[in-house]
């Protein structure tokens, strides 16, 4: 039985206004941009998805609304988990393999630096860095999510802004 992963690392963020957190901190043009074509990449690849789940920070929750609206998915569908904000990649496996096995293909809108480790982790294909609304789509045939574990996977597709 496969399942897809997708890790979406979350859009340019504004850093124009320093009284704000870093939690608090929105998208840039840039990001608000970016962050609906790569939502509408995913379109005309047929992508959806079961569950998203993403961290609550300002610009990652922004970033998975604006994809989830292209591609059908109910922005207030999406799960936000306060773990996932700034979680190494450790953290996020322990996420991933507590989800329910109905769903099939999940995808996390998460930050680096754990989200390019998390994915050099999982597939074989080794990524420097994933971009600000870089994605990373990867295929296992695991048969529950608790046993996700380091290179159970397959890399299918490493997308990001610049591409398109």
């Amino acid at each position: 039985m496969n399942r897809t992963i997708t890790l979406i690392r979350h859009a340019k963020s504004d850093w124009s206004h320093p009284e704000l957190s870093d939690f608090d901190r929105p998208l840039n043009g840039r990001g608000r941009h970016d962050a609906p074509r790569m939502g509408n990449v995913l379109k005309e690849r047929g992508t959806t998805f079961d569950l998203v789940i993403s961290s609550p920070a300002c610009r990652a929750i922004t970033t998975a609304g604006k994809i989830c609206g292209e591609i059908g998915y109910l922005p207030e569908n999406i799960v936000q988990i306060p773990d996932l904000y700034l979680a190494s990649a450790s953290e996020m496996i322990s996420i991933i393999q507590s989800t329910d096995d109905a769903i099939k293909h999940l995808a996390l809108v998460a930050h680096n630096p754990g989200i390019t480790t998390l994915a050099n982790r999982l597939g074989e294909m080794q990524i420097t860095n994933i971009p600000t609304c870089g994605i990373t789509i990867f295929e296992t045939g695991i048969d529950s999510w608790s046993r996700l574990e380091s290179g159970c996977c397959h890399t299918v597709d490493f997308l990001y802004p610049k591409l398109f």
